[in-house]
């Protein structure tokens, strides 16, 4: 009798482990956080960017997130000099994609505001910086 009620136990928990396992890969790894003397890039979106376009953007080469709408990056960089790409989503037109090169110096905050030139996406420094929600990386 002792068998028949550890055999289900056993299957049970067989079974719930991979699940608890899955639920911890789902939540995105942090980035890791710069040594150092650091500073701040914040990249928003201009108000008529697009309502069904979000943006890519990548630092050094690194994906760091997707702005949707009434969304923005913001991130802690270490000082010295970085590359900063963003690109629209969906790219249905095939553009290519924007770049800019930033050099961080300690303490200071970079805002940027991405938003069209014609029909190409660039960013353009910004002295105003106009709160939404973080987007998630």
């Amino acid at each position: 009798m002792k068998k028949s009620i550890y055999v289900p136990i056993v299957i049970l928990c067989a079974l719930a482990a991979p699940l608890t396992n899955m639920e911890a890969r789902s939540h995105p790894t942090p980035s890791p956080t710069p040594h150092g003397p650091t500073g701040r890039l914040i990249v928003q979106r201009a108000a008529n960017f697009g309502t069904d376009l979000s943006i890519r953007l990548l630092v050094d080469g690194k994906r760091v997130a997707n702005i949707p709408r009434n969304q923005h990056y913001g991130g802690v960089l270490s000082a010295g000099r970085h590359t900063v790409t963003a690109l629209v989503l969906p790219n249905i037109q095939s553009r290519r994609p924007t770049t800019i090169v930033v050099r961080i110096k300690p303490g200071k905050v970079y805002i940027f505001t991405a938003t069209w030139d014609g029909d190409r996406l660039v960013l353009r420094p910004s002295d105003y910086y106009s709160p939404t929600t973080r987007a998630n990386r």
